[in-house]
């Protein structure tokens, strides 16, 4: 744009010749007066042209799925690019005055969440480096009725508990070859945030399904709760259910298992998924869920109730996990605004560098109760004719794998093949917790005291009477002859 300055000054000696009635300094005056005019309008229409070519660049770059960058994006680039080609990088980058803008991260996090398919299913945000979760302890109930009196500020306040979730590292590293900073700030934002996107897919997906928590997320195969001791920081594994066939009678006795939380209260079951190693999905899932139509068509992942099927590398071959995915909380972020630092942990050719940026993550399943881990080494293929058939003998495994009285102590400690038990409480009521270790058998839980019978539902609480009492667990395996009965001879003080 042409200075102001220089027009004015014209302005005025066309003003100081006309007063001065000078009309050689009039004529000069007058053609530099139009010279600055003329240069201004061209400066103008280049202006308009250049910004006409860049929206018409813009909009190509749109057609071919090239994301569109914001001002602030496109200027922390430019800064970025500049820094990067800078003799020393390292130097530039820490005196950088500009920070990653938000919409940039947000950016990865939206593509996380609508194109990979099991951090799609989980309760997923983004966040800074630490949080504290306000978590429901008491399913779907958020409210109790009764009188307005403190009573009911007890009743809400002890359906919920704070949980301390702090972000662990990540690090995602960036190698570029100089040359390829002349593409411009478009292509470093593509390639930027496919290379955060990929970090955080996969460290999420490996954290999620078996991470041990220590200095990692808690996976859905660990054990999580009050009561759960850890191991070095690690949370143990969930004990395996066997599972041979993915039949209305079995699926239904699984997800009769997540109906209720850990504190026994009854809760919708819904978005649920099976989280496979693509192996076993094609070598048991597919054919275990896979029928023939009508028309001689195929329909895959048949299943009788609504499932998501999501195959992962993570997930160890031989077993499964079922469950509701919202169940599951997960959380990442990045560091100082996610600044992007140079790195020596890699040294390459002389025309490449080596950048790191820090990534935060965690995750954690929200209860006990909310995922399953399946051993599916035994299951089968199912026959469908004009009904559906097995092509194999019925089970005959009437044990347990797990058996819980709240947060008692049994005596000795559980074991599949130990019968008998002790524990002592002054509680007045706990809640029941018997898991089959084959998903087909048939659980039934009696609760005696004072010479009185009561029949108890399997993960609801039992009322105990002073003194003795005993809780008797009998399992019918799937062939409806192999018995096995547990006691628990509890003493109420």
């Amino acid at each position: 744009m042409r200075n102001n300055d220089t027009k004015k000054n014209a302005r005025e000696l066309l003003q100081k010749a006309f007063a001065e009635n000078d009309k050689e300094a009039v004529s000069e005056a007058l053609q530099k007066l139009m010279e600055e005019l003329v240069e201004e309008a061209e400066e103008r229409a280049q202006e308009k042209v250049e910004e006409l070519r860049q929206e018409i660049d813009s909009r190509t770059l749109q057609q071919r799925g090239v994301r569109q960058l914001t001002g602030a994006e496109r200027n922390y680039y430019q800064k970025l690019i500049e820094a990067m080609k800078s003799p020393n990088p390292e130097q530039a980058l820490s005196g950088l005055d500009a920070v990653m803008p938000e919409t940039v991260i947000n950016s990865v996090f939206e593509d996380l969440r609508t194109e990979h398919p099991l951090l799609s299913e989980l309760d997923f945000m983004s966040t800074g480096a630490a949080i504290k979760l306000l978590m429901n302890t008491d399913g779907t109930k958020t409210a109790a009725w009764g009188k307005l009196s403190d009573k009911i500020v007890t009743e809400l306040s002890s359906g919920f508990k704070e949980v301390d979730a702090g972000l662990y590292k990540l690090s995602a590293f960036i190698p570029v070859n100089k040359p390829m900073l002349d593409l411009g700030p478009e292509w470093l934002d593509r390639y930027v945030r496919t290379v955060l996107y990929e970090a955080l897919a996969c460290g999420l997906e490996e954290g999620s399904i078996s991470g041990d928590g220590n200095n990692k997320p808690i996976g859905m195969i660990r054990q999580v709760g009050d009561g759960v001791t850890t191991t070095g920081g690690a949370y143990p594994e969930k004990e395996k259910i066997k599972v041979s066939a993915l039949d209305a009678a079995t699926m239904g006795k699984l997800l009769s298992l997540l109906s209720r939380g850990e504190n026994g209260r009854p809760r919708k079951v819904n978005g649920l998924i099976m989280v496979v190693n693509p192996t076993d999905y094609f070598q048991k899932i597919m054919p275990a869920t896979t029928v023939m139509a009508p028309d001689g068509t195929y329909r895959n992942n048949v299943l009788p109730y609504p499932v998501k099927i999501i195959q992962s590398e993570e997930m160890q071959k031989g077993t499964a996990v079922l469950g509701m995915g919202k169940k599951y909380f997960a959380a990442a972020g990045t560091s100082k605004n996610g600044r992007i630092e140079y790195s020596d942990h890699y040294r390459f050719l002389e025309d490449e560098r080596v950048y790191l940026i820090k990534l935060y993550a965690n995750g954690m399943p929200k209860d006990n109760n909310a995922f399953l881990h399946l051993d599916i080494s035994g299951l089968e293929p199912k026959y469908y004719q004009v009904e559906p058939v097995t092509g194999r003998e019925p089970g005959s495994d009437a044990t347990l794998s797990a058996l819980k009285l709240g947060s008692l102590t049994l005596s000795p400690a559980f074991a599949a093949a130990t019968t008998s038990y002790t524990a002592s409480t002054t509680d007045a009521t706990n809640t029941v917790k018997a898991t089959p270790t084959d998903a087909a058998a048939e659980i039934s839980i009696t609760h005696t005291a004072s010479g009185t019978e009561t029949e108890v539902v399997n993960g609801e609480a039992v009322t105990w009477a002073s003194g003795s009492n005993t809780l008797t667990v009998k399992v019918v395996a799937e062939d409806g002859k192999t018995t096995k009965t547990y006691t628990v001879t509890v003493t109420k003080s």
